[in-house]
């Protein structure tokens, strides 16, 4: 009997009920009256109950109407879903845009890029991972995400695309109340015994790397979250992407280590996916609207004049590609 149900029967019970006559929505759907009644008994004889009281002038949901039209409203909007859904697909829009992005990455300009993609393709399911290092990639290895968004220095798999999308400065950094914090200009030889605060990886892809790891003493850690919560809390120094820390800087709680000879790397962040399988219309459209509202955040990427260290210590171009993933920190 349910086989009978249709989505214009549906439609129909949805606009009588918010209009509140046969005749409001007929006016609505661009029906005759009758032709609107017929379809609410259809819907009645196929669920086998009535959904209005009809004792008066005006039809008035009971308690089963009142039900299956919150189900019925549910139906349409999936079926309208499902539609789009499919539309997208022929118009080369993904039906899932699924994205990996490395913890280094501004957040402020990937959340503003995604309120604007939610604006430009509304019925879009968006599925975000934020990663560690190696994390990521790992994610596109196994077919989770499509793209992705992280430092390239990482060992990529052989069927991986990259291209640059920006570089993002770190700076050694330690808490305002640590001993290091006090002693000005410091030396490698001067930094080796103290506590590095550095990230490690929970896939294997990163395992065997290293990269400005100076100290002699190590503590690792999993996320980038969790080691600013300790560098903070005065256990160590590290490097830190600057728009992480920047606001920590200016009010006081971190201070710029400067540290002679030591370069604090240049995370290169680079779009990346499979081989023959590039980002369709609402990737592409992501990319293109995360390029132009990063040169916005860069005086979020940047230390005022006479807060950060000298030029000595910030790597070139190709000095950079040399330093490993493991270099975040």
């Amino acid at each position: 009997m349910l086989d009978r149900l249709t989505l214009d029967q549906m439609r129909v019970l949805v606009a009588v009920a918010e209009t509140g006559s046969f005749s409001a929505a007929a006016r609505r759907l661009g029906r005759v009256q009758s032709a609107i009644s017929q379809s609410v008994q259809s819907l009645e004889s196929a669920l086998g109950t009535p959904l209005f009281e009809r004792e008066g002038k005006v039809p008035r949901l009971n308690d089963a109407g009142r039900v299956i039209l919150g189900d019925a409203r549910r139906v349409i909007d999936e079926a309208e879903t499902l539609k789009a859904r499919a539309e997208a697909i022929v118009g080369d829009v993904e039906p899932e845009l699924t994205l990996a992005v490395e913890a280094v990455f501004p957040n402020g300009a990937l959340m503003l890029s995604l309120k604007a993609l939610r604006q430009a393709f509304p019925r879009l399911p968006v599925t975000l991972f934020t990663e560690g290092l190696g994390g990521a990639e790992q994610r596109l290895r196994d077919g989770v995400a499509r793209l992705g968004f992280y430092v390239a220095s990482i060992p990529l798999a052989a069927d991986h695309e990259t291209e640059f999308l920006v570089d993002i400065e770190t700076v050694p950094v330690v808490a305002a109340d640590h001993p290091l914090a006090a002693r000005g200009r410091l030396t490698r030889h001067e930094l080796a015994p103290e506590v590095q605060l550095i990230l490690t990886d929970r896939t294997q892809i990163t395992v065997g790397l290293s990269g400005s790891v100076i100290s002699d003493h190590v503590w690792r850690f999993a996320d980038l979250g969790t080691r600013l919560e300790f560098l903070l809390a005065g256990f160590g120094w590290c490097f830190m992407p600057i728009h992480i820390v920047r606001e920590h800087i200016l009010a006081g709680r971190l201070t710029v280590l400067d540290v002679h000879g030591i370069k604090a790397p240049l995370l290169s962040v680079h779009i990346v996916h499979k081989r023959g399988r590039p980002p369709g219309k609402a990737g592409r459209w992501l990319i293109e609207d995360v390029r132009k509202r990063l040169p916005q955040c860069v005086r979020y990427m940047n230390l005022p004049d006479g807060i950060a260290p000298s030029n000595e210590t910030m790597p070139t171009q190709t000095e950079a590609a040399e330093v490993t993933a493991e270099a975040a920190e």
